[in-house]
């Protein structure tokens, strides 16, 4: 009996996902007037994004997951509340140091109290980490229904001053169940880490090696704003971590799976910018119609980009066959997978 329990449970599926933003839209046309010395076609050309959405000073990450969750709940009648048995939520934008967030979020969405409930805090590569989790706990038996949930508030990370990346980042929160059955499969995954990178992506204060602001604003010659009290990204050296990461996370992705590159249909990649999204698909040879974008109406959300392409592709029906996930980023962490559609 215990031998053909085992066996029911070793697959995971995505069974159903979803999204939700904040309700503020920030257009290029917005940006313009702040900074007049860019254009809408340059800031368009450059990061291929038009329009991000920001969250209110009162919405936090943990409000955009449920809005989420709630939305999920709400389009798929197949989706029992009761049967929820795990909540996982990745966010590094987390509503206190404690408690922890997804306990907040089990009793806002009236989930059972015999379930369980987890943050942990990953950016870019979060969606990937979170779908290994949600897959450990469905194959060793510990949960039947794991609702995974990202959310992000990362523009309360900007100095009002930098345009540049206030171009590129928005909020955004997303649900996905998972469970012993969907419509697909989730495979392998490949995983990486290094630390060594850790300072070009970082907010310096706020915890508590450094809990006290440190007051240390800085502007260069292009006005450019530098300062550890809010987001500081040095783009040219996360440009090469990923050039450098991606290719080879992308051919163990492969051989953990035992797939070739020819096997792959479909390529679902954290959206970061347009130029390095398409500096590395020509890096690695990939058809341009294999290749999936959902980012000029969003900008880049972090932990919810993969799920919202991938919730945006299936409404257009484009997703088919062996997909192949990557997210990388922040930490630096990286990791892969390969969806099975049904």
């Amino acid at each position: 009996m215990e031998d053909t329990l085992y066996c029911k449970i070793m697959k995971a599926y995505i069974k159903a996902l979803t999204y939700a933003l904040p309700k503020k839209a920030l257009t290029n046309e917005q940006l313009v007037e702040e900074f007049p010395e860019w254009s809408v076609d340059k800031i368009a050309n450059k990061v291929g994004i038009h329009t991000r959405y920001i969250a209110e000073e009162s919405e936090t990450a943990a409000d955009l997951a449920v809005n989420a969750a709630e939305k999920l709940f709400a389009t798929d009648t197949n989706i029992n509340k009761k049967e929820i048995d795990f909540v996982l939520f990745c966010t590094q934008s987390p509503d206190y140091f404690l408690p922890t967030s997804a306990c907040l979020i089990q009793d806002r969405l009236g989930l059972p109290t015999t379930c369980g409930a987890l943050d942990f805090n990953l950016g870019c590569s979060g969606y990937i980490y979170g779908l290994s989790l949600a897959k450990g706990l469905i194959m060793g038996g510990i949960a039947k229904n794991v609702l995974l949930l990202t959310g992000e508030t990362y523009t309360k990370h900007l100095h009002p001053k930098d345009k540049g990346n206030r171009t590129i980042f928005g909020d955004a929160g997303s649900a996905t169940l998972i469970a012993a059955e969907g419509f697909a499969e989730i495979g392998n995954f490949s995983l990486g880490t290094d630390g060594k990178g850790a300072e070009n992506l970082m907010v310096r204060t706020g915890a508590f090696r450094y809990k006290s602001p440190l007051n240390d604003l800085k502007f260069d010659e292009k006005a450019n704003p530098t300062s550890s009290d809010y987001l500081f990204m040095n783009g040219s050296e996360i440009f090469n971590f990923t050039i450098d990461v991606v290719p080879s996370l992308v051919n163990d992705t492969l051989n953990k799976n035992e797939l070739l590159k020819e096997d792959i249909d479909g390529y679902v990649f954290h959206q970061a910018n347009a130029f390095m999204l398409n500096f590395l698909r020509k890096k690695l040879k990939i058809e341009e119609g294999q290749f999936h974008y959902y980012m000029s109406e969003v900008g880049n959300t972090v932990s919810a980009t993969i799920p919202i392409v991938l919730c945006e592709e299936l409404k257009e029906n484009k997703l088919k066959g062996n997909l192949l996930l990557a997210g990388f980023g922040v930490g630096y962490s990286w990791g892969g997978c390969i969806l099975k559609m049904k």
